[in-house]
């Protein structure tokens, strides 16, 4: 069954366990089309081989099935510990839903989504996962950990994320990643859901030193730059005179949209080109990712970036 079939059996936000479930659930059924063909029923207990390492714990039976070398997993071995970190300024509640939309069709909605999703992942890998949520204010910290009850917690702070929507609320991304860095003491992935909506993301330097500050300690880095394609990309608006609000100054603007549209594109493609070399320069992760799409980059580049990180 297609991810976008399974948004359709629940609505609501109040189901994000259960939707979660049924995203994580059809991604592993398809994976047989994927690269990962053959770890979709024992992906959880094993893990794939790397050249160099002892031979001794290879699944040959997997080997058999799968013509991929996976050694097995043990409880004493150290799982991973991920951090999902959430920007909750006001542009991140944009578009405004109509009432029949669901929840994960703005940004922020589609960010508590995808968040759940890689919750749902890690807990069926007994991994640790951890949330910072930010606006104008470091709002939320759960450090990394795998009970039952620390998961359930989190969900509860993002389904909060959806019943209170901020008004008017700018952020400082870079002052944030600072904070979030500070507590990162042990080894971890970092996943950070942004729309790179902030004026200091303009200044190169300071972004570079936010992002080389949260690789400290060898963590890896994933950065998910969370987009409104149609509107934010494409500025898809018709030639009726508009007024443009900024989300989190509330500064207005009145323009026709096809008099600005070829400049404005122009400077997004240019901001978004610079973002990603500012990230590749300092091996982190980017991933643009629109709201208009289901979740199968995210995971894919979750599971990829996991493998990679040993």
């Amino acid at each position: 069954m297609k991810i976008e079939a399974q948004k359709e059996l629940v609505s609501g936000f109040k189901h994000l366990e259960l939707l979660a479930n049924q995203v994580v659930e059809g991604f592993i059924s398809g994976m047989h089309k994927s690269p990962f063909h053959g770890f979709s029923a024992e992906f959880a207990e094993h893990k794939v081989y790397n050249t160099g390492e002892s031979t001794k714990h290879i699944d040959w039976k997997l080997y058999a099935k799968t013509d991929r070398l996976y050694t097995k997993r043990f409880e004493e071995e150290t799982n991973l510990r991920c951090h999902l970190i959430i920007d909750n300024s006001s542009s991140m509640h944009y578009p405004k839903l109509q009432s029949h939309e669901p929840f994960y069709h703005n940004k922020i909605g589609f960010s508590v989504l995808a968040s759940a999703v890689l919750m749902n992942l890690l807990k069926k890998q007994r991994d640790a996962v951890g949330l910072s949520v930010y606006s104008d204010t470091y709002e939320y910290y759960a450090p990394e950990k795998g009970s039952d009850r620390h998961h359930r917690m989190i969900l509860n702070k993002l389904e909060d994320l959806l019943e209170n929507p901020k008004v008017a609320k700018s952020t400082d991304t870079i002052t944030f990643l600072h904070q979030i860095a500070e507590k990162m003491h042990r080894r971890s992935m970092i996943i950070l859901f942004t729309d790179m909506f902030n004026p200091g993301m303009q200044n190169k330097e300071a972004l570079f030193n936010a992002l080389q500050h949260l690789k400290h300690n060898k963590h890896k880095v994933v950065v998910f730059h969370v987009i409104d394609k149609q509107t934010e990309i494409n500025f898809d608006f018709d030639n009726s005179p508009r007024k443009f609000i900024d989300l989190e100054t509330g500064e207005e603007i009145n323009i026709f949209a096809d008099s600005v549209k070829e400049a404005y594109e122009a400077k997004v493609n240019d901001y978004f080109k610079s973002l990603a070399m500012t990230c590749a320069q300092n091996k982190i992760k980017y991933v643009p990712v629109a709201v208009e799409e289901s979740f199968e980059k995210i995971l894919t580049t979750y599971l990829v970036e996991k493998q990679m990180f040993g």
